[in-house]
């Protein structure tokens, strides 16, 4: 899984994204979304039980799943096969298995970097914040110029809370940025880290960077650009909400829509529209990609409304 857990469908023509908009109004201001229910997909073991008491699956092993367990198995001391074999568990949604698998490469290889960002990252997955946050301190320590490690521990403050030092993780990862896809990628934290942190001005300021000349590479992070736009001024919100998913098998649109319908709700929130993005949050929080960044962020929205 990427960072962002964002994918990028193909940009729809102006017929069809017309459609999709009509779609995607109708199921926002009606506060429904089909329901994307775990019996329509096979799943394999509980991972977590979510603050909203949803419990949530991993999928079973496919064969990248088998081939790297296998592989591990061969070089059991392989620092390389043992992250290869947590990021197949992960994108699977294996997360407490990944962090097992991490934690056992931890105990013959404990000063290496790769393996506390990759064992934070998936505790982020399982709602285990403070935890996570001490693997990411740890390979900031290990690795400096670890751009990965600063912006993971960026979402671990931002979220149990701490927008500040959200703030400040990904102004750090945003100037180890050698791309423009990592430029957008730790922009957009930045900046709703900043909004959140109540530093209207400084979030104003970290836009700056975002010229019409910055273009993604990554597809996955076409949203995330878009989005930026939207918070310069430059798109509505109607222009950035993808379409909703077709399903429990449209990953890519569920991950862009996660991602989309999180970084509006959050922008009605600083605007006071916190009703509307109440609809977002809950129309994300019905899908299955409860290990994306949109998933988890509208999750903890919406258990702090109900408390």
């Amino acid at each position: 899984m990427s960072r962002t857990t964002c994918s990028m469908a193909a940009k729809p023509t102006p017929t069809l994204r017309s459609v999709w908009l009509l779609l995607l109004a109708t199921s926002v201001v009606t506060g429904y979304l089909p329901a994307q229910t775990s019996n329509a997909v096979t799943h394999g073991p509980l991972e977590l039980t979510s603050p909203l008491g949803r419990k949530l699956y991993a999928l079973p092993d496919d064969q990248a799943v088998i081939d790297a367990r296998a592989s591990v198995s061969a070089s059991p001391k392989s620092v390389e096969q043992v992250l290869k074999l947590s990021k197949a568990q992960a994108a699977r949604r294996q997360y407490k298995e990944a962090v097992a698998t991490t934690s056992q490469g931890l105990t013959f290889a404990p000063d290496n970097a790769d393996l506390y960002l990759e064992r934070g990252h998936r505790k982020l997955g399982l709602r285990e914040f403070k935890p996570a946050m001490n693997d990411l301190e740890h390979a900031t320590r290990i690795a400096p110029q670890m751009l990965d490690a600063y912006y993971h521990l960026g979402l671990a403050h931002y979220f149990v809370g701490d927008f500040d030092q959200a703030a400040a993780s990904y102004d750090r990862a945003r100037a180890l940025a050698k791309s423009d896809d990592n430029l957008i990628d730790c922009t957009n934290w930045l900046y709703v880290s900043l909004r959140r942190a109540g530093k209207e001005q400084q979030a104003a300021q970290a836009l700056a960077r975002i010229t019409p000349q910055v273009k993604n590479t990554e597809p996955h992070l076409y949203f995330y650009l878009q989005l930026l736009r939207f918070y310069q001024g430059k798109l509505t919100a109607e222009a950035v909400l993808p379409p909703p998913p077709t399903g429990p098998a449209d990953l890519e649109g569920e991950l862009s829509f996660d991602t989309v319908s999180y970084g509006v709700g959050n922008w009605r929130i600083y605007h006071g529209d916190r009703a509307h993005a109440v609809d977002l949050f809950r129309n994300v929080v019905k899908g299955e990609a409860w290990n994306s960044w949109g998933f988890i962020g509208s999750e903890i929205e919406l258990a702090h409304a109900s408390k």
